[in-house]
């Protein structure tokens, strides 16, 4: 390594919480970040979910600078593994890497990398294609694999005219109606103010509560410590610009509230709560919500605005194009076994869910053939 540049495993947790000014730094030096990678989401998710003792943030410095950060926690099971801090709540896993000096600063963390996993696996889930690091994988010399993970879906971050005309002409015609009639209704958004996002926050959870009420929800959603990280994150992230938060207004009362995080390169509709009242007077909340995520995407020279993880049926309407995350498994030679067994599992477990859809498809065909029991 060129002599000025030193790497450290941070393993405490007042210096995660002192390296915040030259994360946010590098933050902004590196074009493929999502708001996922900022420090106030990452260390506002290991105060509600880290565990003591795990920590491992594999840092790269210059000087007072960050050249690479690989935000990590140790865990145990199923297999001994540095894995991404951010965990299931958070839709892509990457690094931080130094657009400036982008060589210099990859050779370094790879490096790094490979020193702090002499017993474990490095197992990077859910990145996003073009993601930094990619960047450590092509020059990872010991064993690696890349397998597919979550299905993300992707729209061009224009305005909604613009989504509107990628649509067949008569579904682009139902949809401009539902925009009619939310005007009709008196529905009006309104950017929150920084000092009042924590109470909008705390509504959004309310109103994501009724709106899945009886049906079923992401249970962590409910959950205190998801509030507290929520609440904790998103207030700084909306004063460095990473996040906005949009309430609806009925006549005098909040009926929606939607979180949108922002990146250099993309805008994403993250969570929100809606009440039934809506529902009831038939407004398309869907297409409210794109439309108010679209606004925000219309000032700034982001590439993709981002419908983020899961295939379901109403994010096609729009026509989204598919992209696949990647999971990136990193192994030494004394720890290939680990690879071989985290493939093997990962392998399984198509195997089992193919086997359950299958057999959920045979029961249904039996059902409506007026057959008994499977």
């Amino acid at each position: 390594m060129k002599p000025g540049y030193t790497t450290e495993v941070v393993t405490d947790e007042q210096d995660f919480a002192a390296l915040a000014p030259a994360w946010a730094r590098l933050y902004r030096r590196c074009a493929t970040a999502t708001p996922f990678q900022s420090h106030a989401w990452l260390h506002s998710w290991w105060l509600s979910y880290g565990g003591r003792g795990r920590l491992r943030l594999v840092v790269v410095r210059s000087g007072d600078d960050l050249l690479a950060v690989a935000p990590l926690m140790a865990v145990r099971r199923p297999l001994p593994a540095l894995v991404p801090l951010g965990g299931a709540i958070s839709d892509y896993g990457d690094v931080l890497v130094d657009d400036e000096r982008t060589e210099t600063a990859v050779a370094a963390l790879t490096e790094a990398l490979a020193a702090a996993a002499r017993t474990a696996l490095i197992d990077f889930r859910e990145v996003r294609p073009g993601s930094a690091v990619e960047r450590v994988y092509e020059l990872w010399s010991g064993p690696r694999r890349r397998v597919s993970d979550s299905v993300c879906l992707e729209l061009p971050a224009v305005p909604m005219d613009e989504l509107l005309a990628r649509l067949p002409s008569a579904k682009a015609q139902r949809v401009r109606a539902k925009l009619r009639k939310l005007t009709a209704l008196g529905v009006r958004r309104e950017v929150v103010h920084p000092d009042a996002v924590d109470s909008a926050l705390r509504r959004l959870l309310e109103l994501h509560r009724l709106q899945w009420q009886g049906r079923k929800v992401t249970n962590e959603h409910l959950r205190a410590r998801f509030c507290e990280h929520l609440v904790r994150s998103v207030g700084p992230m909306v004063r460095s610009g990473d996040a906005v938060v949009t309430e609806f207004r009925l006549d005098d009362d909040v009926v929606a509230v939607d979180l949108t995080l922002l990146s250099r390169r993309l805008a994403g509709g993250y969570l929100y709560g809606a009440h039934p009242r809506l529902r009831e007077h038939k407004a398309d909340v869907a297409v409210m919500l794109l439309d108010a995520c679209s606004e925000h995407t219309r000032h700034e020279a982001r590439g993709t605005l981002s419908l983020l993880r899961g295939n379901e049926p109403y994010k096609h309407h729009w026509r989204p194009e598919p992209v696949v995350n990647q999971r990136l498994l990193l192994a030494r030679r004394r720890t290939a076994p680990l690879l071989s067994a985290a493939v093997w599992d990962v392998a399984a477990r198509r195997r089992g869910k193919e086997l359950l859809r299958r057999w959920d498809e045979r029961r249904e065909e039996r059902e409506r053939a007026g057959g008994g029991r499977p």
